[in-house]
């Protein structure tokens, strides 16, 4: 027998490409609803990303709950991230949802991620609303845009109920919503009455034993671990007695529901009671994770467990033992490396830690470059010094082949760079797969590449096109496993002292290099100060002083001119350093370093090695 819905509520995700408005549209439907309220709120935009890396990059990097009351109806939403780095955190909101929300930009149309989280709401049996959104941008191209999603469903194989999908207008910055694609709409009822009509409430039972998959985690520090889902079946009380039965194993725990919390506008306040369809947040099962399902003492049940996609990259992470290690950091020992890591692994399902040989030396799996460098930039802003390895690809066998991840990529850039970017791409055995004009003066080139072969390219991407150059890629499963790609063009010049950097001595090599560093810089033996012209490394002295002499010259007392440095951020450092360096990281500085830091035992070592 099937199941009744309840129609007072509505459970909704947000899924989009990176930069397509999905936070900002979600400020609009907060305000709209009145649950936001400028001044009370700080004035602040994208409300839901919350942590400051998140506001920094104007991405979101973890998925947020809120509510809001649109007449009779509660409808509750989360907001997805949009890069497939966090397709952990998409897969797992996707199965609390009854509905969603595509949203795609009115100038760009679908771009990789788009189709990443396209293919995983169809799957699920999601019937999305498409949302063409900022259309209040310059040189819209609506009707093209709806043309490619139209394309896109039907080459992920969206079903003829999905393929049927309401449509609505969008400038989410400006607060409104249309049905018609001409006119501009006055506030945000269109797409909340869509919302209402499209998307069915929640087939759930309240009157069976209780049933709640946990799809997220949160941590108190009086509460401990908190749960959150949405609840299948039954009803729920606090202080109630419940049963924990563990995703992995099946294994039942009995436990007491010490907090009991719902969404409503930005924060979660306290419940008594809840019941099936609601999404809740509970605490007191200590060990609650993600898979669980939370289920009644008399009548155990457990739901089918979440599968997870499994992590892509892998890195090493380590205590620093470089000559200024505890110098900038509080958190410095393998200990406090360790807890972190653990703590980490606790609420970020994506990722997998093992323990290597050697003290405080971790492995650390994520879901990209991003995933991981999200990780490290958290830890140093808490104190922590590591050091890392160069992200290694994870090879699968499948079906008896050996395979790698391979991904999607788009490239939007000047049309007078197209041949050194189709150049560098053909390098790394990457396989075009369209190109076409955008506008007058650029081309989009879309190839299929490994992961691998996309390693650094991004910052090889940034100097051939002087940063005018944009790129989104996206994972797309696995590839038969190809030819090795091509190694670093450039060699690297690496300090042979430890002192301070002089413009005296960068001024005499600059010619053969670009430097990471300038003059009144600490460096030591074995660092990193910047590229050689030619592929071999190659020691330098860049502390060297200018002798003290009693003659003068105009030519030589004239001031040194120097070259503005190259400095890397932390996602250029990851894809910059070969597979004998690491990359130091602490609270106030990045560094790039070789892993053995003296001149004679390293070149040992490589005559060993060969």
């Amino acid at each position: 027998m099937t199941s009744p819905r309840r129609e007072d509520v509505r459970n909704i995700a947000i899924i989009a490409h990176v930069d397509h408005g999905k936070t900002t549209l979600v400020d609009a439907l907060l305000k709209a609803s009145g649950e936001f309220n400028v001044k009370a709120d700080a004035a602040q935009e994208q409300v839901l990303d919350s942590n400051d890396l998140e506001r920094e990059r104007g991405i979101t990097i973890l998925a947020k709950n809120t509510s809001i009351q649109y007449g009779d109806k509660t409808i509750n939403i989360v907001d997805t991230p949009g890069h497939a780095d966090f397709g952990s955190e998409v897969e797992r909101i996707l199965k609390m949802v009854d509905g969603a929300l595509l949203i795609v930009d009115a100038v760009e149309g679908p771009m990789p991620q788009t189709r990443f989280v396209l293919r995983k709401a169809l799957a699920l049996g999601l019937h999305p609303i498409v949302v063409i959104n900022k259309m209040d941008r310059p040189h819209i191209r609506p009707q093209e845009a709806l043309n490619k999603v139209f394309d896109l469903f039907i080459d992920l194989g969206a079903t003829d109920p999905q393929m049927d999908f309401a449509v609505v207008y969008a400038a989410g910055k400006e607060g409104w919503s249309s049905h018609d694609v001409t006119t501009p709409g006055t506030d945000m009822k269109p797409l909340l009455d869509t919302i209402v009509k499209s998307v069915p409430g929640p087939q759930v039972d309240p009157s069976k034993p209780l049933q709640m998959l946990v799809t997220m985690l949160d941590y108190s520090a009086y509460l401990g671990k908190i749960g959150i889902g949405r609840m299948q079946n039954g009803k729920i009380a606090k202080n109630e007695n419940v049963v924990l039965i563990k995703g992995e194993d099946g294994k039942v725990i009995p436990g007491k529901v010490t907090m009991l919390q719902m969404y409503q506008g930005l924060k979660r306040r306290d419940v008594d009671n809840a019941q099936a369809g609601d999404i809740v947040a509970i605490a007191g099962l200590e060990t609650i994770n993600v898979g669980d399902t939370v289920s009644d003492v008399a009548n155990p049940i457990a739901l089918p467990p979440l599968e997870i996609d499994e992590p892509t990259l892998s890195m090493e992470f380590m205590v620093n033992n470089s000559p200024f290690s505890g110098r900038e950091g509080k958190l410095v020992t393998s200990r406090h490396l360790r807890e972190r890591l653990l703590k980490e692994q606790q609420i970020n399902v994506g990722l997998k830690i093992e323990q290597l040989p050697g003290e405080g030396h971790f492995q650390v799996s994520g879901r990209g470059e991003l995933h991981l460098s999200i990780l490290i930039e958290t830890m140093r802003r808490e104190g922590f010094e590591l050091a890392v390895s160069r992200p290694q690809v994870i090879f699968r066998e499948i079906k008896g082949v050996m395979s790698e991840p391979m991904e999607n990529l788009v490239i939007d850039a000047p049309s007078q760079y197209q041949g050194a970017i189709i150049e560098s791409l053909g390098r790394r055995l990457g396989q075009l797969q369209n190109m076409a004009p955008e506008g007058a003066n650029r081309t989009r080139l879309e190839y299929a590449i490994s992961s691998r072969g996309l390693m650094g390219f991004k910052t090889e991407l940034m100097a051939m096109t002087k940063g005018t150059g944009m790129m989104h890629h996206s994972f797309n499963g696995y590839g038969k496993k190809g030819n090795e790609p091509p190694p670093r063009v450039n060699g690297v010049l690496i300090s042979m002292a430890q002192g301070t950097t002089t413009g005296y001595a960068l001024s005499g090599l600059q010619e053969r290099s670009d430097f990471f560093l300038g003059p009144g810089v600490e460096v030591y033996e074995g660092m990193i100060v910047g590229t050689n012209s030619r592929a071999s490394d190659m020691m330098v002295n860049p502390t060297k002083a200018k002798a003290m002499s009693n003659m003068r010259s105009k030519a030589t007392d004239d001031a040194v001119q120097l070259e503005p440095p190259k400095i890397l951020s932390l996602e250029q450092s990851l894809e910059f350093i070969d597979d004998d360096e690491l990359l130091e990281v602490t609270p106030q500085s990045i560094r790039l370093r070789k892993k053995v830091l003296n001149g004679s035992m390293r070149k040992r070592a490589e005559e060993k090695a060969a």
